[in-house]
């Protein structure tokens, strides 16, 4: 399966060539697409031609330690939607982005915080990152909730993104989280 993490209850792998049904349809929910494009579904031509070949690239770009991984729930199997843990296509490897897309059949269940948390301590313990950051509209209140789980604050009020003004909220701009390899170490050592 080419595992890249596994937490108690969810598996993480790189994506393959014929995945590109399941990206197609976790973009297809207006929902899970709310803040991202106003709830507007991602162009399968899009996926198939761009996205897809763009994260299978980009693990051969980061030799693997780096991407967009799909998320498995270990019992029964079932496609929970992805993580990822990457740098900025031209920035450095010690700053990297944690964000995740999941199927609402999946909110509510924990996945995003479990799986964020085992990421951040991937990224401090196996991968030399220096800083973990993360991004979500200032609307977004379940994404902010799971950052500030695994112990990001934020830093940084951003503006609304570019081509994103119809989006819902937009107005109101976004955060920027982040969590430096001292912070996790503090936290870590009172949480033992």
């Amino acid at each position: 399966m080419d595992t890249y993490l596994q937490t108690d209850r969810v598996t993480l792998r790189r994506f393959r060539a014929d995945d590109a049904d399941l990206l197609i349809e976790l973009d297809s929910d207006p929902e899970v697409m709310r803040y991202l494009s106003g709830g507007e579904p991602t162009a399968p031509g899009l996926v198939r031609d761009r996205i897809l070949p763009g994260l299978l690239t980009a693990y051969d770009r980061w030799a693997g330690a780096f991407g967009v991984f799909a998320a498995y729930e270990k019992a029964g199997g079932a496609f929970v939607g992805w993580f990822c843990l990457r740098p900025e296509r031209e920035g450095p490897l010690g700053e990297v982005e944690l964000g995740y897309r999941l199927r609402r059949a999946a909110w509510g269940s924990g996945y995003a915080t479990e799986m964020s948390a085992a990421l951040v301590d991937k990224a401090f313990t196996d991968l030399d990152v220096r800083v973990v950051w993360g991004a979500t509209m200032a609307l977004n209140r379940p994404s902010q909730r799971v950052m500030e789980k695994v112990g990001m604050t934020v830093t940084q009020t951003l503006p609304t993104p570019e081509g994103m003004q119809a989006v819902e909220g937009a107005e109101l701009g976004g955060y920027r989280y982040e969590i430096t390899r001292d912070q996790w170490e503090r936290q870590r050592a009172v949480r033992l």
